[in-house]
């Protein structure tokens, strides 16, 4: 677990990240990561010198096992309430049925496991106010049809981007084509964070971007204009 803003966590769960979030009224979990691996979450808040009944919201990015994979733990443990997108609610909560994975998904779903499924106590509808002080949320779909992007105003602006880009050591990425259910609202989700104003930027997988992570969501935004993402 590392500090990458002020009183933000980037908690690595195996190849995943979720993130623990300090704030006044407890703590904020954004997405839960694997399925069976939410002792994870319950070291890193140990770390944080915090504990799972100081767990407050869980705001998640989209219903991909890897993300929502300790939700229903973590509820459990701590009372905390769920808030996820109304597109993808249905899949999380499990009144609809999960889509069939394609191409190499089908194989490393074998292995993810199945999360247990999850009220969601407060279904997003489009960008704005979250229930949780200072997280303002952005519908940025692509991923999944209800992916959102979480922004905390703090120091400057902490953009949670989930799987809406990937992290990396010199450019951002995108997710892999098996995962994604509309390129073309993806590229177009990428170019609107590329309109916000932050100063760090974490993801779902890769690590976070310190340096210009708005100039580097213009250019993954600009590699698509030109066809070259």
């Amino acid at each position: 677990m590392r500090e990458v803003a002020d009183g933000v966590f980037e908690v690595p769960i195996t190849y995943v990240n979720a993130f623990l979030v300090v704030t006044d009224d407890g703590v904020v979990l954004i997405d839960t990561g694997l399925p069976r691996r939410s002792g994870r979450l319950h070291q890193a808040l140990a770390d944080a010198k915090r504990a799972v009944g100081d767990v407050r919201t869980i705001l998640l990015t989209h219903w991909h096992a890897d993300h929502v994979g300790g939700a229903g733990d973590m509820r459990r443990d701590s009372g905390a309430r769920v808030v996820a997108h109304h597109l993808d609610a249905g899949i999380v909560t499990g009144a609809q049925p999960l889509p069939p994975p394609r191409g190499m998904v089908r194989i490393v779903a074998k292995f993810m496991g199945v999360p247990e499924k999850v009220p969601v106590d407060h279904e997003l509808t489009g960008d704005g106010p979250t229930p949780v002080p200072g997280f303002t949320a952005y519908h940025t779909p692509g991923h999944t049809l209800g992916h959102v992007s979480y922004l905390l105003d703090r120091g400057g602006g902490v953009l949670f981007a989930g799987d809406a880009a990937t992290g990396g050591r010199t450019r951002l990425g995108r997710p892999p084509r098996a995962v994604v259910v509309d390129p073309v609202a993806e590229r177009a989700s990428v170019a609107r964070l590329a309109e916000l104003d932050f100063t760090v930027a974490v993801f779902g997988h890769g690590p976070a971007v310190t340096d210009r992570p708005v100039e580097q969501f213009r250019e993954l935004a600009a590699r698509d204009a030109a066809g070259r993402a």
